[in-house]
């Protein structure tokens, strides 16, 4: 797991080349503006998914991971925390959406979490248990947008 921000001057140099066309394509767009939806960076291998949602309390969002694409969580408005923990292969599964890589873990333990406000950026590889959109304080609305990168590339 990765946490940053896109304000902060940092060398990209470091990142594999996937990684930094997903942080190129958050640094050079105003999400603000645009519609919610899925938009191709590097056709399925790359994309963005741009949504509203609402926070809420940690014990009322799901942790997950996924086995095919990274995530590139980037927040625009509001403020979240992000829970996080290394998969130790032992949790049990809650749900399984193959079609969405994704995978509902029921319970997580040694979960540590961040708080983002607008232009940080959190990169969730497979081995990494995340727990987005849980409330800093009051739930609110956010405005994210998550690239999701293709493990095949790196």
């Amino acid at each position: 797991m990765i946490f940053s921000s896109i304000y902060v001057q940092d060398d990209d140099k470091k990142y594999p080349e996937a990684i930094r066309t997903a942080l190129d394509y958050l640094k050079s767009h105003d999400f603000t503006g645009m519609e919610p939806g899925v938009y191709e960076i590097q056709g399925n291998e790359i994309y963005a998914q741009v949504f509203d949602t609402v926070t809420a309390p940690a014990e009322e969002k799901r942790p997950e991971v996924h086995e095919k694409f990274i995530d590139v969580q980037f927040l625009v408005s509001g403020r979240e925390r992000l829970g996080f923990t290394p998969d130790t292969g032992s949790y049990e599964t809650e749900e399984r959406l193959e079609e969405k890589d994704l995978i509902f873990y029921k319970t997580v333990e040694n979960e540590g979490f961040v708080e983002a406000v607008p232009g940080c950026y959190s990169i969730f590889f497979p081995a990494d248990v995340h727990r987005p959109a849980v409330a800093a304080g009051e739930p609110m609305k956010i405005r994210k947008v998550v690239v999701k990168v293709s493990v095949a590339l790196l």
